[in-house]
């Protein structure tokens, strides 16, 4: 190519800077648009690998093109909080807000930035401003409002929720720990009071109130809710606990027995209010003993209760009353109702034996159980007792002699002992152990007081 040539094309290429630039830096020319996408798409990359710092490097390029961009803010917002830089994720969420004031979730980073800092106050404006738009958010707003102890903001919107979308747990649970409070009862009688009006056959707020006045003290207005809960729902099983108290206050025992059964057969009823009903029967039993049948009936109902041995419980009452005969009974009906496995019952059962000088009763038994739970020294001392006062003095002195060994450091349990021990040497005419015996268990009385 000759040289004309070439300085033709040189001239012409300076003619036309546009087609040099282009061939040389396309970027320059690339629209703002592609590079926001760019930078955006690169932010949301970064973000997913937990890049936070080069993300928020990226977003701070989109801003420099949009300035204005809420979504942007947000993004921003959120690797900020990711990275627990709480003021300026804060005010990125709040720019959001600002540029687009409709949008749920710009309010939502706000409100998980207080959140997270226990900023529970600021969180409270947040949410009602979220609620705008989701109503769903009152949930947290009670929690909030128990955790700023605002609680009679929190009972009224307990109710409010109660009222319109049902109970819950949690909320319950709220509610309970207000209650407890007695300044914020009266509040909540006035709102169950309503509540019964509203709608007369839903159970629960009947059950409340009464609990209520129980817990004031004002047996009367109990009792009037408990006969108003019966009108309107005849079946209620939860009216028959009030009306259980009532009657058995009043002596009117065929009354009293029948919605004590109810309550008994129930399997919606606490175990705890169930097993306080029976209480209050037996100690009404033990001053109208013509009931005892009913009393039988009633313990019936708790054969199968895997946390209480019921029949032991009414055994101990009468034991602690000294009325043998019915302690004993009790405590076989327990061991019966239990496979005869549990060493308390068994225990004191052989006491209730002994006090009512039934020592063949309390030999035969006390051995058995020896050899059942050898390791038990009660049941040696038992044996021994009982040989003593049958003047079986051999048998008592070699079950009492085994049971030494098991002794461990009960003082009382080895004072016993050693009186048994001198007994039963004494029987068979050997002096000089029986007053070995009878000295060890003075000293031991000294010694332990």
């Amino acid at each position: 190519m000759n040289k004309s040539v070439l300085v033709f094309l040189f001239l012409v290429l300076l003619c036309n800077p546009a087609m040099l630039m282009a061939q040389t830096e396309p970027e320059q020319i690339k629209p703002d648009t592609d590079k926001f996408q760019d930078y955006f798409y690169e932010s949301l990359l970064q973000k997913g690998i937990q890049n936070y710092d080069k993300a928020i490097k990226a977003l701070e390029q989109c801003l420099k093109i949009k300035p204005d961009d809420a979504t942007t803010y947000f993004e921003l917002g959120k690797n900020q909080l990711a990275l627990k830089d709480y003021n300026n994720a804060y005010a990125s969420f709040e720019k959001a807000t600002q540029i687009d004031p409709k949008n749920k979730w710009f309010w939502l980073g706000m409100y998980d930035v207080s959140y997270q800092t226990k900023d529970y106050n600021q969180a409270i404006i947040t949410v009602l401003k979220v609620i705008e738009f989701d109503a769903a958010y009152k949930e947290d707003l009670t929690s909030l409002y128990m955790n700023t102890q605002q609680f009679d903001k929190a009972l009224g919107l307990i109710n409010e929720l109660n009222d319109k979308i049902g109970k819950t747990e949690r909320r319950e649970s709220y509610k309970m720990q207000i209650l407890s409070q007695g300044k914020y009862q009266n509040a909540e009688i006035e709102n169950l009071i309503v509540q019964i009006n509203k709608n007369p056959k839903e159970e629960s707020n009947y059950i409340a109130l009464i609990q209520l006045y129980s817990e004031q003290n004002d047996a009367q207005k109990a009792l009037e809710i408990t006969q108003k809960l019966e009108a309107e729902i005849p079946t209620s099983e939860w009216a028959q606990v009030g009306l259980f108290k009532y009657y058995l206050d009043k002596n009117d025992a065929q009354k009293a027995i029948n919605s004590m059964n109810v309550v008994l057969a129930s399997t919606k009823i606490d175990a705890k209010i169930r097993h306080r009903i029976l209480n209050e029967f037996l100690v009404f039993v033990n001053t109208n003993p013509q009931h005892a049948p009913d009393l039988e009936r009633a313990i019936a109902y708790f054969d199968n209760d895997p946390d209480v041995n019921v029949a032991k419980e009414i055994g101990k009452y009468y034991h602690t009353k000294k009325q043998w005969d019915k302690a004993i009974y009790f405590y076989e009906k327990a061991l019966k109702n239990n496979s005869g496995e549990d060493i308390e019952t068994n225990l004191l059962l052989l006491q209730g034996y002994v006090e009512t000088k039934q020592f063949e009763l309390v030999s035969k038994k006390a051995t058995d159980m020896a050899e059942t739970y050898p390791t038990q020294p009660q049941f040696y001392y038992f044996s021994g007792l009982a040989n003593n006062q049958l003047q079986q003095f051999k048998k008592a002195k070699e079950m009492l002699e085994m049971g030494l060994d098991y002794l461990g450091n009960d003082v009382v349990l080895e004072i016993n002992f050693n009186i048994q021990l001198g007994e039963a040497y004494n029987g068979l005419g050997d002096f000089k152990k029986k007053d070995q015996f009878f000295f060890k268990a003075n000293q031991l009385l000294k010694d332990k007081k």
